[in-house]
């Protein structure tokens, strides 16, 4: 899509000949991308000798402004302030509180750990101007190269002289940019082994929005906000905040465990603050972190100081175009004290699912102890199993449209307490999942909170639970075949004895949960859905192509199917997938064996280290479920030699006895 910038009734060619008149005939356009960027369209340049104008287009570019401030964490003077924090208390809580009170109250208690914080560590000052590779020899060549141009300007030196700075100078910046990268690499340790490799796979860089109907960036992020978020009804807040009976205060050792498990790279929201610092926080003192979120869970209330997230814009690889916001999607980035509660709330609604069996048996992901393995396992299990009873097997992979986004809160609610789930569990997760706030960034954003109408944020650590939880009645039970999910990736296994059978027993199941699902609110990507008839290795009859017909779409089966990160075919061998990881694996070793060469780059050490946690789990993947064949063998060993000798800094003869 493309705007007009030329002005009004001004025109751009004038004819030479008196009988013709002046006319616009020069138009400027800008695309939604550049437009941000315009400032202004002008012709009054002087005359160039044509019967055209020459036109002055003035863009006025944000990517030399430096990047906003931050804190420096890493020189926080936490020498001062621990002690401080050793001797901070809080207010005790409102007895009767109304949502205002708890909100005034925890945004008092909260402001007394950040000011704390916050004024007693320095500002960054980046710059887009800094360079680690420049040296003092790179200024005096740079001053050198200035004056002789200035001189040649003035014909007070000859051009070669010129020239002959120019160039010295622009070979001084080949050599020192070359010089700092080979002492980085050889500087390089288990922590910044990871920084060298990503900076040797570089980064594509951001794609702005070009959506239709959206000329400026105020309308992009509206379409962007109505389209991820679309108005729903919320549950309004209650008057008075009513204290439950029976609810375990939050333990010092709960939060050491949550914050543990917790990264300290992890991006923090908006205020800035990283888990490193709650760290801190807490090791300063033991009571601030638990006294701030008991009150919180006693009354089932999610203040609104911890409902404010960055959504941030992320374009969806290979897709056709990006003029529609569905080839984008936004990962929201929460306060990071409100995720450790948000962590502390998972374990007892996890808890508490697990002892009252409100999780579908077949239900998979966002559990402890069950992940891609146990779902793709259970799938090949079932099938083998059918297939031993000499019967046709078919199975239809389905996926959740939007996921997260489409779970309603009081229908979330109301399968809570009817399964028993504690009262104030109920009635925080409701408070967390109303009156969210979110400000998207991309390029050239406003940055503004709006509030938004999520289901579940992506991005917070309670979502994924919550949306298993929800989505658990979508399991019909089958006779002859099974149902599982991997949160919110479904498949329907069924088997009969024809194909045709099981193509209408796949669209009557799906038929079902469809309608299950509607009542929820939630849909299916049907564009995505994909369909396979299995086989045994000897099965000697011809291989069917009978598809499957869904919501008036037709679905060939497919040979290869990619579920989870597994690649299956219709006989379950093991050459496809493990073909497709080992393009994979050759692919990252590409990236990362300009690295080291033979006498120089990373040391051995940091090569075997970035072989064992980039290559290996790539090549591996999927050898507790498959093995692979004599042939697949052979290349797997071919490949993986290049890669010891690589890792050994070895020349390319080197004998493998001698790795």
């Amino acid at each position: 899509m493309f705007s007009l910038l030329n002005t009004p009734a001004v025109y751009t060619r004038f004819p030479f000949t008196s009988n013709h008149r002046p006319i616009l005939l020069d138009l400027s356009f800008a695309n939604t991308a550049l437009l941000p960027f315009f400032s202004s369209w002008n012709p009054s340049l002087p005359p160039t000798g044509s019967d055209h104008a020459a036109l002055t287009i003035i863009l006025s570019t944000r990517l030399l402004q430096a990047p906003p401030k931050g804190l420096d964490w890493k020189y926080t003077d936490w020498n001062l302030i621990s002690p401080l924090l050793a001797d901070l208390t809080f207010a005790a809580s409102p007895a009767l509180p109304t949502p205002h009170s708890l909100d005034r109250w925890f945004d008092d208690c909260l402001a007394k750990i950040t000011h704390l914080i916050t004024s007693n560590t320095p500002t960054k000052h980046p710059s887009f101007y800094s360079k680690p590779w420049w040296t003092p020899e790179l200024t005096q060549l740079r001053r050198i190269h200035h004056h002789t141009s200035r001189l040649m300007r003035k014909n007070q030196t000859s051009p070669t002289l010129a020239s002959v700075a120019r160039n010295t100078y622009f070979k001084g910046i080949q050599s020192a940019k070359r010089i700092h990268w080979s002492q980085f690499l050889a500087n390089v340790d288990s922590r910044s082994v990871w920084d060298a490799r990503k900076i040797a796979a570089g980064r594509a860089p951001d794609r702005f929005p070009t959506l239709e109907n959206a000329a400026s960036t105020t309308e992009i992020n509206t379409t962007l906000l109505q389209h991820f978020f679309p108005p729903r009804p919320s549950p309004p807040p209650p008057l008075i905040l009513p204290a439950f009976k029976d609810v375990p205060p939050v333990l010092p050792a709960e939060v050491s465990s949550t914050l543990r498990k917790s990264s300290n790279t992890s991006a923090p929201g908006p205020s800035g603050i990283p888990y490193s610092v709650w760290k801190q926080v807490h090791k300063a003192n033991k009571r601030l972190l638990p006294s701030l979120f008991t009150p919180l869970l006693t009354h089932g209330y999610h203040p609104l100081a911890m409902k404010k997230a960055n959504g941030i814009v992320l374009d969806k690889p290979s897709k056709p175009d990006y003029c529609t916001p569905a080839s984008f999607r936004i990962i929201v980035l929460l306060e990071t004290v409100s995720k450790i509660l948000e962590k502390l709330s998972a374990l007892r609604v996890a808890s508490a699912a697990r002892s009252l069996g409100l999780l579908h048996p077949n239900q998979c992901g966002s559990l402890a102890g069950l992940g891609c393995f146990d779902a793709v396992a259970t799938l090949t299990h079932e099938v083998r199993l059918l297939q031993a009873t000499s019967i046709k097997v078919s199975t239809l992979f389905l996926d959740v449209k939007g996921g997260f986004d489409n779970v309603c809160a009081n229908k979330l609610a109301t399968i809570l307490t009817r399964g028993g789930v504690s009262a104030y569990l109920v009635a925080w997760i409701k408070s967390f999942l109303s009156k969210c706030q979110c400000r998207l960034i991309f390029q050239g954003a406003p940055k503004v909170f709006c509030p938004v109408a999520v289901g579940t944020p992506q991005g917070s650590l309670i979502s994924p639970l919550l949306f298993v939880l929800y989505i658990a009645s979508l399991h019909p039970t089958i006779p002859q075949g099974l149902a599982i999910s991997y949160v919110d990736n479904l498949t329907i296994t069924v088997g009969s004895d024809s194909l045709r059978s099981n193509i209408r027993s796949l669209q009557y199941y799906f038929s079902s949960i469809h309608r299950q699902g509607a009542d929820l609110g939630v849909a299916f990507s049907v564009p995505k859905t994909e369909f396979i008839h299995w086989r045994t290795p000897k099965d000697g009859s011809d291989v069917s192509f009978t598809p499957i017909v869904i919501n008036d779409m037709l679905f060939p089966p497919s040979q290869a199917v990619r579920w989870l990160g597994y690649w299956l075919t219709p006989t379950l061998h093991s050459s496809v997938h493990f073909l497709r990881q080992l393009a994979l694996a050759k692919a990252s070793f590409a990236t990362i064996r300009q690295l080291s060469a033979a006498g120089k780059g990373l040391s051995s050490w940091c090569n075997r280290k970035l072989v064992f946690g980039a290559i290996l789990p790539i090549l591996t993947y999927g050898c507790d479920l498959f093995v692979p064949d004599r042939a697949t063998l052979r290349k797997f060993n071919s490949f993986w030699h290049v890669v010891l000798r690589w890792t050994t800094t070895c020349f390319y003869t080197t004998a493998l006895g001698a790795l």
